[in-house]
C-alpha cells in the first residue's frame, strides 16, 4: 500500500484497522511533516517583516518532503519485520534471531531519521517563534510540540527496535535528539 496516495480519511481509517501497520512511526513521520508544512505556512506568512523568511519556508518544506518521505519507508522496513517474523516462524534458532536481529537493525533507521527531521523541525520552529509574525506565534510553538512529541516518539521505536542494543548509537543519539527538540519546544512556548 503507497501510504502517501491515500485520502487523509483512508489514511485515518489504515491506522486505527486492526493491522500492524501503518503504525507509530509513519504516524510520527507524518506529524513532522505536518508540523513542517505549518511551518512554512508562518514563515510565507511573515515575509513582509521577515527578510529571511523564505529561506525559512525553503527549509520547512525540504523537511516536509523528508518527513513524508520517510512516512512510507517506516511502513515499508516495519512490514519487512512482520514478514521475517512470519517466514522464520516459531521457536528460536540462529538463522531466525539472526533474520530478525537484521530486519529489526533495518526497521530502527527510519525512525531514527524521523527523530532527526522533527528534532530539526523543532529548532526551525523555535526560529520562527522568535522571527516571524507575532500574530503566528502559537501556530509556530504548536509545530515545535509536534515536532519534539514526533522525535520522542521515534526515539522509543528506534529503542524498541534495538532491544538488545540498548547503548547502540542510535539508540543514544534518537534520545539525545528527542531531549533537543524538547528543549526546543519548551522554549517555543515561552515565548522563544
Amino acid at each position: 500500500m503507497d501510504l502517501l496516495e491515500l485520502r487523509l480519511s483512508e489514511f485515518l481509517d489504515e491506522v486505527a484497522s486492526g493491522d500492524r501497520s501503518p503504525g507509530a512511526g509513519s504516524v510520527a513521520a507524518l506529524a513532522t511533516a505536518l508540523a513542517a508544512g505549518l511551518l512554512g505556512k508562518v514563515a510565507r506568512a511573515s515575509g513582509d517583516d521577515w527578510p529571511e523568511a523564505g529561506a525559512i519556508a525553503a527549509q520547512a518544506e525540504a523537511l516536509r518532503g523528508r518527513a513524508t518521505r520517510l512516512a512510507e519507508e517506516n511502513a515499508k522496513e516495519y512490514g519487512a519485520v512482520l514478514t521475517a517474523r512470519t517466514e522464520t516462524g516459531p521457536g528460536a534458532s540462529e538463522q531466525r534471531d539472526f533474520a530478525l536481529g537484521q530486519a529489526f537493525a533495518r526497521a530502527a533507521e527510519p525512525p531514527l531519521q524521523i527523530a532527526e527531521a522533527a528534532a530539526d523541525v523543532a529548532q526551525l520552529a523555535l526560529v520562527v517563534v522568535r522571527r516571524g509574525d507575532p500574530s503566528l506565534r502559537a501556530d509556530a510553538a504548536t509545530a515545535a510540540a509536534l515536532g519534539a512529541s514526533a522525535a520522542r516518539a521515534a526515539a522509543e521505536l528506534v529503542a524498541v527496535n534495538l532491544t538488545a542494543s540498548a547503548g547502540d548509537d542510535r539508540v543514544v543519539r534518537a534520545s539525545k535528539l528527542a531531549d533537543e527538540a524538547a528543549r526546543a519546544a519548551d522554549e517555543a512556548f515561552a515565548g522563544g
